[in-house]
């Protein structure tokens, strides 16, 4: 660029909206703004290989298992099936009791859903079937429908009452299998139109707190058989404290030898754990601990008679042979719809996590739609066979991908297991004391004990995240899973309200050499261009942070438009009072002239040519002033200053003209033409006095002292905001106001969107030595442009030439337009400071 040309090139070519939509014009039609009509033909549209990738999609198996290598795949997934299906056993029975629904029931859980997810599921090493999350959230539903107090009888004396058990438990099935179909049947529909996302609402810290806190509560479900008491049941808010309360109140009365069997069982699973931890490396399948457990305490029970001697609560009667589907009682839909919905989504919830985790260990995709069918059918068709809610296991998930499993086929023999112990062996477990089936829930939840470290661990790292999980895990202890999981996730998604509510701000500045904008306070090395400021938020700009956007956008640029504009208003106001005053000083001033010039005419009867031959002279010369002279007076406003002519022409045959200067009409004084400031003066032939008239009657600020700036541009940095409402796109039609009334700029750039590729052009920079070549630019800002367009931000004010594709487009042309003088000092200054720009 020629340094002596005050004239700016650009020989880069700066990509606006309008350039852009040019370029995306030139692809092909018939991929850009389909009709509807078009594309619902399109996806209604049927082939055989859409057919065939509808049918795989919904039967994964189908996928896999015509390809299925037993040399491969058979040996692994036998032994690792063996080693589920021997901890489905324990862990079926166990957390039935959390469901407060018979052993057996358990066992039929740990049966069907497995069997269905086989055909349907995605992932190929989580273990579905019971967990101790959900089957406490069924035990609070069936202890809430089927309270003790409304099956009680009085016995064969009729003096004492006694619960009826076996009308209670039939209930208690009933109702946790109604739970379950109906949370099972939301999963489905989630999951078919497309609402896998739904397990992203819940965050790791939240999943982490309410897990820890259903712990809480499985604990306070165990201390019963733990100590052999029977305490009250209650429900509702604060249930649990009410519940411990009462606990305390029996602990006189706790039964020793129940006490003294969940102690030993405990301390002896805890050790059996530690030893096979300590040993996994050496052994090559982890000891079935639970299930040795609970067939030593069976034997031991047997031989002793325990439950005789002892008075120790044992399983009890479990029937061998399958159960008949049956459907659930509809009556309860809609008083489990809650329960059944929060389960639905607690339960994907950890399935998915559970299953993406594995996924990435071992190199495949699992759909998240398809999991939510998949687990929803597991649940629905489980609910048909008196199954209660189901989702993966980590335990039995971990065992299963840690013993060589490859396949679904290990869930099968899980299956096959769990099925032979139904059939054949379910009866050898009825002198099994409930007490150790309750020390197996407790030492299984001590991972869940470890995640009150995240307390600490979250406090270091981010205290927004650590105050969602106590909120949740306090939230959930007190108010119960259902209403602790909705007030967790209410308040988890008002921390995201509120840090976009609460954005950072910044301002940017070029790094020189290159086309990057950083922010100024964090890298030392960029610059500021020079009269243009470049303002960028965190955060999308929407309803909720739309005027604190404004207030920062004021503040980083030191302009408070709104006090500048309420002085320029104000200032105004005081300045048509003054003219209004100096017009009447003017006339009040033309009068007296006008006296004075009638006695200079009757004291000049005897001149060459009367006044009326002047005013007769004057009309062939001029006769648009024919009025002004005939009254003898003519005024003229210009902002501040007002001409009058004075009484007669002057030897070189013009007019004199006398004028009133000054913006206070107090202190405004008469004199001549030749007193005129340059811009002062015109003349009544002169083309310039419209202009002159409108240059006076604009008040500036700049002009009036108050303040001076020297910013020309301000471009807004939109390439974080990924939509726009309408209140946004207001206050950004203000803004686009306001600035242009003290004038500057306002410029959009980045908006983000779809994306439209722009081929490889050649561009040589515009500045010194900028120079890029050959590159491929790819420019995102379709949507909010859209959102824009619809909102009705454009118009003959504001056009599509104000938005840009980059910050560095829109400052290209910024100085192209507004930045020419700044241009120079800016180089100069690169150049001294060594850096080119």
């Amino acid at each position: 660029m020629d340094s002596g040309n005050t004239e700016y090139h650009v020989q880069r070519e700066i990509i606006d909206e309008q350039r852009l939509k040019e370029r995306s014009q030139r692809m092909d039609p018939s991929q850009i703004n389909l009709p509807i009509s078009h594309r619902l033909k399109k996806s209604l549209s049927c082939s055989t290989p859409r057919l065939k990738r509808s049918i795989v999609g919904f039967l994964p198996v189908l996928s896999w298992l015509p390809r299925y290598s037993i040399w491969d795949y058979g040996m692994p997934d036998l032994i690792s099936g063996i080693s589920v299906g021997i901890m489905h056993l324990p862990q079926g029975m166990a957390y039935a009791l959390l469901a407060s629904l018979p052993p057996v029931f358990g066992l039929y859980t740990s049966l069907y859903p497995p069997l269905i997810y086989f055909i349907f599921g995605t992932s190929r090493h989580i273990s579905i079937g019971t967990f101790t999350i959900l089957s406490i959230m069924i035990g609070s539903v069936t202890e809430r429908l089927a309270p003790d107090s409304d099956f009680l009888i009085y016995n064969s004396t009729n003096v004492t009452e006694e619960v009826d058990i076996i009308s209670r438990d039939f209930y208690r099935v009933q109702v946790a299998a109604a739970a379950t179909v109906l949370g099972g049947l939301i999963q489905v529909v989630l999951g078919l139109v497309q609402f896998g996302f739904v397990g992203t609402y819940l965050s790791e810290p939240l999943v982490r707190g309410y897990t820890t806190a259903a712990s809480a509560h499985a604990v306070v479900a165990q201390l019963k058989y733990v100590f052999g008491v029977s305490p009250k049941r209650f429900s509702g808010p604060l249930s649990i404290v009410y519940t411990l309360a009462d606990l305390c109140m029996l602990l006189p009365e706790t039964h020793l030898p129940t006490l003294l069997a969940s102690v030993v069982s405990i301390v002896g699973l805890i050790t059996a754990k530690e030893l096979n931890t300590a040993l996994r490396k050496k052994l090559l399948v982890p000891i079935p601990v639970e299930l040795c457990t609970i067939v030593v305490a069976t034997v031991i029970s047997f031989y002793t008679r325990l439950n005789e001697t002892y008075k120790i609560s044992v399983v009890g009667d479990i029937p061998s042979g399958l159960q008949l589907p049956s459907i659930p009682i509809a009556n309860v839909f809609s008083e489990v719809v809650l329960d059944a919905f929060a389960m639905a989504i607690v339960g994907y919830a950890i399935s998915i996590s559970l299953g993406k985790t594995f996924a990435l260990k071992h190199g495949y995709k699992v759909d998240s739609n398809q999991e939510l069918v998949a687990l929803g059918l597991s649940n629905t068709v489980g609910g048909f066979f008196q199954c209660f809610s189901v989702c993966s296991s980590m335990s039995r998930s971990l065992i299963q991908e840690s013993t060589g499993g490859k396949t679904q086929i290990a869930g099968v023999v899980s299956g096959v297991i769990v099925l032979v112990t139904i059939l054949k062996l379910g009866s050898l477990f009825q002198e099994l004391p409930k007490a150790v089936l309750a020390a197996i829930v407790l030492v299984n939840l001590k991972g869940m004990f470890k995640q009150y470290y995240d307390i600490v661990t979250l406090w270091r790292s981010s205290k927004i995240d650590m105050l969602i999980w106590l909120v949740t895990y306090v939230s959930t202890v007190l108010f119960n899973l259902d209403m602790g999981l909705g007030a967790s996730m209410g308040f988890a998604l008002l921390t995201v309200i509120f840090r976009t509510q609460r954005p950072s701000y910044s301002l940017l500045g070029h790094l020189p050499g290159t086309e990057l904008y950083l922010d100024m306070e964090t890298h030392e090395e960029v610059r500021e261009v020079p009269g243009i400021t470049i303002f960028r938020s965190s955060a999308t700009m929407y309803f909720a942070n739309a005027e604190l956007y404004l207030e920062a956008l004021k503040k980083k640029s030191g302009l408070d438009i709104g006090k500048m504009l309420i002085y320029k208003r104000r200032q105004e106001a005081k300045q048509r009072r003054r003219e209004r005053r100096a017009e009447r000083r003017a006339r009040r001033e033309a009068k007296r002239q006008k006296r004075a010039f009638r006695e200079a005419s009757q004291r000049s009867r005897k001149a060459v040519f009367s006044l009326e031959e002047e005013v007769g002279q004057m009309k062939e010369t001029n006769g648009d002033i024919h009025r002004e002279v005939e009254l003898g007076w003519r005024e003229r406003e210009n902002s501040t200053v007002f001409v009058i002519p004075e009484a007669a022409r002057t030897s070189d045959g013009h007019h004199t003209w006398m004028y009133l200067k000054g913006t206070d009409p107090d202190t405004a004084t008469l004199g001549s033409v030749s007193d005129l400031h340059d811009g002062d003066t015109t003349t009544l032939d002169s083309s310039s006095e419209d202009t002159l008239s409108r240059d006076l009657e604009r008040v500036s600020l700049g002009s009036l002292g108050k303040w001076t700036w020297d910013i020309h541009s301000i471009i807004l940095d939109f390439s974080t905001a990924n939509f726009i409402d309408t209140v946004a796109i207001k206050i950004l039609m203000n803004i686009f106001h306001d600035f242009s009334e003290i004038g500057v700029d306002i410029y959009l750039a980045g908006c983000q969107g779809k994306s439209v590729t722009v081929n490889s052009f050649r561009m040589s920079h515009l500045v010194s030595d900028w120079k890029i070549s050959g590159l491929c630019f790819v420019f995102t800002q379709a949507l909010v442009v859209e959102q824009l367009e619809r909102g009705g931000f454009f118009s003959d004010v504001i056009t599509e030439g104000r938005v840009f594709a980059t910050v560095h487009d829109a400052v290209l042309y910024c100085l192209k337009h507004r930045g020419t003088e700044i241009l120079h000092s800016y180089e100069n200054a690169l150049d001294t400071s060594g850096t080119r720009l």
